[in-house]
């Protein structure tokens, strides 16, 4: 099976979510969000996967690659394509799909808990987050987990978001958290790139298992459900 990976070149490491995407059949072709002229099509794709970004979807500098990825995104929803997007990915949905991308009251970085309506399926954490942005979801989709800042996850049809990272392992953090940007962003919210990286030790085993469960349900559940015209649905 054929899927299509969305994300910004510097980093389009699918982690523990393609690993496991990859255990079952799917393999990944590429596309970065700086040149979205040279994406394929939809056709022959199974699957789309839309990871991170240091981006908001909002910028107006990065209109045109948001613009971009909506279109994707309409187009898996009009062929019944399940799409899987995971923070900015998140975000780049809620806001194809007649939700809202806002800045949020205050910053999530760091390993942290959410409140899930799916336990077995959606684990209560610990769940990796960095994003800036909340978003409200769609009228029409169904939220299933949240924090205290906004909503974790949510699924409309074949398509699932979520807006903490379940696809991060620590080569992953390491380099966000050692990159001169993400160096100070953790300054800033009273932690360290040493601080992070223990905890993510402490954490990682099980945000691997828990990721791995929710590709599970999105493979044999999400991905298989009956089609829903989510465009168009009241």
């Amino acid at each position: 099976m054929h899927a299509l990976l969305i994300a910004n070149a510097n980093d389009a490491d699918p982690g523990f979510v393609g690993e496991r995407f990859r255990s079952h059949g799917y393999a990944f072709t590429e596309c970065h969000r700086e040149a979205p002229g040279e994406w394929p099509s939809l056709d022959g794709n199974d699957l789309v996967l839309l990871l991170g970004s240091e981006w908001s979807v909002y910028w107006p500098n990065v209109a045109s690659s948001v613009q971009a990825e909506t279109g994707v995104i309409h187009e898996a929803a009009r062929r019944g394509v399940p799409v899987y997007g995971i923070c900015f990915g998140n975000q780049v949905m809620a806001h194809a799909l007649g939700g809202t991308v806002e800045k949020a009251r205050e910053a999530e970085i760091g390993w942290m808990n959410v409140v899930s309506d799916e336990p077995m399926v959606i684990a209560e954490g610990p769940w990796m987050q960095w994003h800036y942005d909340v978003v409200t979801v769609p009228g029409h989709a169904t939220e299933l987990a949240r924090s205290a800042v906004g909503p974790q996850a949510w699924r409309l049809g074949r398509m699932f978001s979520t807006q903490f990272h379940p696809e991060a392992t620590e080569t992953m953090l390491r380099r966000w958290a050692e990159s001169s940007f993400g160096a100070e962003e953790l300054v800033r919210v009273g932690s360290s790139p040493d601080e992070l990286l223990a905890t993510t030790r402490a954490a990682v085993e099980e945000s691997r298992q828990n990721a791995e469960r929710i590709v599970d349900w999105f493979c044999e559940s999400v991905a298989q459900s009956t089609f829903l015209d989510v465009l168009n649905t009241p």
